[in-house]
């Protein structure tokens, strides 16, 4: 790696050496997957009218969420023992598959299936992108790299809803999976090329990495699908028991992973109170819940019942995510004593966001939906970084590291559940009876409230983080956007 005299990275010299060409094929896994992520919602009301099955749609996030945590946790295990260019490849094609069975399903079900095979490829590419870094640039330029990978999910955050607005708008929701298979095909095809350092081809050491954690990803698997089936087909009895199955799979799903030191996904005392770890990720836990709502089902409520374009919902999208990277770049440089204020003050604005969608998506009002989701993106943006600051930093001895990966994956666990719940909310309230205008009011205006609950309890966890003593990691800004 070059660097001028001041210590600074010489990124022309960097891009002549081809070290940044190769960073930057990396970070075309994660503006893949993360632009898919973001892009289904705008898709969904065409897809929706052409393959029927509304009441699977809160299986279209859940289960590439799903996808992406099995597949994220696997492949960072995987690069100790396979050449780290032989999983890239892999990776690339299991995304592009799946992009392919996604854009020529001919129904519902099959769709869902090209989902997960997205998620498993999208998810191993992100964990992939990650070693990469570690394994083939200095230690020197890392936080200059890991800053271009935060401005990735920016992008993406905002190029998805567009573009699966625009394609829908003038073409068909298809192709915007069409783009994602050439885009997954031809990031493999070039693997050979721009993977051919010593360093991504030679065959990994096996036994340096920690064992996979088949049972307690196992018990997510089976919770997630468990609380995704009862809302498909809902009956008091069989829904209940479901939902009851699933919530038990969570928390042994939590269980185990505590039993498992070497293979442990999250921090010790996961979420007591007592400290603010537990009640940091509480937070975490309830506004990922809690604001699946609107990006699963959003899009198709104001298309259903108010006639508003696809390509209208999409800039909503857009903006929330515009309005998360911005409010975090703002509030960066803010001094130690005020993040617990900043915590809570992003907190209220999530919390207000969430609870004024159950009034502006029924009104079809597009500037007060809009502000809602300027709160919301907003609030995310200002507390995120913080938040996950005080979690690392107050994390026991040797777990800051288990610690700084757990608030992600508590995100996409928190986005699968959330997305598996809103489908038990939706079809209670009258998606279980097909797509019509009709169901579509009853469902906005129960959809929003029900998530309210969380909305509060998110804030009472905030509140709690500020009783704790300042944290002193420093994190990049961006550091835990998704959607």
């Amino acid at each position: 790696m070059t660097k001028t005299s001041t210590n600074r990275v010489d990124w022309r010299a960097l891009w002549a050496s081809g070290d940044l060409a190769r960073f930057c094929f990396i970070g075309l896994g994660i503006l893949l997957h993360a632009t898919n992520e973001t892009m289904v919602a705008t898709v969904m009301p065409a897809m929706v009218g052409e393959l029927a099955g509304v009441q699977l749609v809160g299986w279209s996030l859940a289960i590439y969420e799903l996808g992406a945590i099995v597949a994220g946790a696997a492949a960072g295990r995987l690069a100790s023992y396979v050449a780290l260019r032989t999983n890239m490849m892999v990776a690339a094609m299991l995304y592009a598959v799946g992009a392919l069975v996604c854009a020529t399903a001919p129904s519902m079900p099959l769709f869902l299936c090209g989902r997960l095979i997205e998620g498993l490829g999208g998810g191993a590419l992100v964990s992939l992108a990650f070693v990469s870094v570690e394994r083939l640039f200095a230690r020197a330029i890392w936080p200059q790299l890991f800053g271009v990978m935060s401005a990735i999910w920016g992008v993406a955050a905002f190029s998805g809803p567009v573009l699966g607005a625009v394609m829908t708008e003038f073409s068909s929701w298809r192709w915007a999976f069409g783009v994602f298979t050439l885009g997954g095909t031809a990031m493999a095809l070039a693997s050979f090329l721009v993977l051919d350092t010593p360093e991504a081809t030679r065959q990994a050491k096996g036994g340096s990495a920690p064992p996979f954690p088949f049972a307690a990803l196992g018990c997510l698997a089976g919770s997630v699908v468990l609380i995704a089936t009862a809302g498909v087909d809902i009956a008091l009895l069989r829904s209940s028991l479901l939902l009851t199955l699933g919530l038990i799979g969570l928390a042994l799903f939590i269980y185990i992973d505590a039993l498992k030191p070497r293979s442990r996904l999250f921090p010790s005392r996961l979420f007591s109170w007592r400290s603010p770890v537990g009640a940091g990720m509480t937070m975490v836990a309830a506004f990922s819940v809690a604001t699946c709502s609107f990006a699963v089902y959003g899009p198709l409520l104001l298309t259903s019942l108010h006639g508003i374009p696809i390509l209208t919902t999409g800039y909503i999208i857009a903006a929330e995510s515009i309005a998360w990277s911005i409010l975090s770049i703002l509030v960066a440089n803010a001094p130690p004593e005020r993040e617990r204020l900043i915590i809570v003050g992003g907190a209220l604005m999530i919390a207000t966001g969430v609870a004024g969608f159950a009034y502006t998506v029924p009104a079809g009002s597009i500037p007060l939906i809009l502000f809602c989701a300027l709160l919301q993106g907003g609030g995310f943006g200002i507390a995120w970084p913080f938040v996950t600051r005080v979690i690392v930093a107050s994390a026991k001895e040797g777990e800051q590291t288990i610690a700084s990966a757990a608030v992600p994956t508590m995100q996409r666990i928190g986005y699968a559940v959330g997305a598996a719940l809103t489908g038990i909310v939706a079809n209670a309230s009258g998606f279980s009876e097909g797509l019509n205008r009709e169901a579509a009011a009853n469902v906005a205006a129960w959809l929003f409230l029900a998530f309210i609950p969380l909305g509060i309890l998110g804030c009472l966890a905030a509140l709690r983080i500020s009783g704790a003593p300042p944290a002193k990691l420093p994190i990049s800004p961006l550091v835990g956007e998704i959607d």
